[in-house]
């Protein structure tokens, strides 16, 4: 297995003193945090704010509409961000711009033509489902926009600025959290929530003083393109599968029923800050394990993964201890059938967790074929869990099987970066990206 190196980079650089690695490793991991914590409490808000606004059903509706978003959101990282932390993480800065323009350009492109899908998709909709994806549509381009700044600041190693973006999206979403909530529905508030990303996606220009290419995302895709579309399969398989699950469970039970687990999975609302929040900086920092202690990478994996999963268990366990009062006050009339769920989404949470530290490794080992094969087992298991389950026990048995499915998933990606480690020790030799 060869890995991949940056452009312009020297193979043979010498790590820094491992003190001072060790010190920056701590703060670009909290500024990660950080951000994380920052974005998470926004879309908590706006969660428990609709929820708790426009009851379960609603809240469901408005669930399909995020999902939908997630799989949108996972093409435009695939395509444009995931090879440029691969692949530009800490390499020199005019090496960076020019990637960052590019990616930004493609994140972009798939936002207007993604968007442009979800538009008419809901204008033909119609009924309650249809304007909220037809508002999802409209507001596509600036959400993926964002996105791609939060990534690009953190490759080049600046977490703080993708904090104080995501800073800014959190102070523009109050005032139009307050106008949606007057409008009273599910399309208001996407607009909002979409509206308040695209102020933060301008400021993510100023930030950086780089221009979004849209006229260079082919380029950018035909020089990513081994890397890209293997990305783009993996990350689709991912969020496809969460929403196929979603539609499942909505068409075998009801869409109250998608509402209950959303609502179960804003109760791991900020253990999944802390995760997200690591996912930000985790291969930008595997790949600089690997450049610097290749033979330190299974071990930072193994530390990473584990530590998610067992915050996972340990925040799981303190939701069965909260009283339903206040469950009732979080989440409303939602936290009755939200409850129900906190033991399976727990163990789905943690076995996810488990994974990301393997994911992380096989990502900056390059090992795309590996990844590849790995997501798309977890995500048929995944599907076939989550709408088996509901067919044999309604809501609790798809959170069963979820839940059954993920532990499983997160075997196989450790197998196969422990197979990916092995091939690389045999064939050590590194291959210089010129391109």
């Amino acid at each position: 297995m060869t890995s991949m190196t940056t452009e312009g980079e020297n193979p043979q650089t010498t790590a820094p003193p491992a003190g001072s690695a060790r010190r920056a490793l701590v703060g670009r991991l909290s500024w990660g945090l950080a951000d994380q914590a920052a974005s998470s409490v926004s879309n908590f808000a706006v969660g428990i704010y609709v929820a708790r606004s426009l009851g379960v059903t609603a809240f469901g509706v408005f669930s399909l509409a995020w999902v939908t978003y997630g799989v949108v959101l996972n093409v435009s990282r695939g395509l444009a961000t995931d090879p440029l932390v691969v692949r530009f993480s800490g390499v020199p800065d005019a090496s960076w711009r020019g990637a960052v323009a590019r990616s930004t350009g493609t994140a972009l492109g798939v936002g207007g033509a993604l968007g442009a899908v979800c538009l008419v998709a809901g204008l033909g909709l119609g009924g309650r489902v249809g304007p909220a994806f037809a508002a999802l549509g409209v507001m596509l381009p600036g959400l993926l926009l964002q996105d791609a700044w939060r990534f690009s600041f953190f490759a080049n190693g600046a977490g703080r600025k993708a904090f104080v973006n995501d800073v800014v999206w959190g102070i523009a979403l109050v005032p139009a959290m307050v106008v949606a909530a007057r409008v009273g529905s599910v399309a208001a508030f996407v607009l909002a929530w979409g509206a308040s990303a695209t102020v933060a996606a301008g400021y993510g220009y100023l930030q950086s003083g780089i221009r979004p290419g849209m006229t260079e995302a082919r380029g950018w895709l035909r020089e990513q393109r081994d890397l890209g579309y293997r990305y783009l399969v993996e990350n689709v398989s991912l969020s496809g599968a969460s929403q196929l699950r979603a539609y499942g469970l909505g068409a075998i039970v009801g869409v109250s029923a998608v509402g209950a687990v959303r609502g179960a999975e804003l109760l791991l609302g900020p253990f999944l800050a802390v995760l997200m929040g690591l996912s930000l900086v985790t291969v930008p920092e595997a790949a600089r394990v690997l450049r610097q202690a290749p033979q330190r990478l299974g071990r930072f994996c193994l530390l990473l993964g584990g530590g998610q999963a067992a915050g996972a268990l340990l925040w799981g366990t303190s939701l069965l201890l909260m009283p339903d009062r206040l469950g009732e006050l979080v989440l409303g009339d939602v936290w009755h059938s939200s409850s129900q769920l906190i033991v399976q989404i727990t163990l789905s949470v943690a076995g996810a967790g488990l994974g990301t530290g393997a994911a992380a490794g096989l990502r900056a080992l390059g090992a795309a074929r590996r990844s590849l094969r790995s997501q798309l087992f977890a995500s048929a298991c995944y599907v076939g869990g989550g709408l088996g389950g509901a067919a044999l026990a309604g809501t609790a048995g798809s959170a069963w099987g979820v839940a059954a499915a993920t532990i499983s998933g997160s075997a196989v990606w450790w197998l196969q970066l422990r197979s990916a480690l092995r091939e690389r020790r045999r064939d050590p030799i590194p291959e210089v990206r010129t391109s």
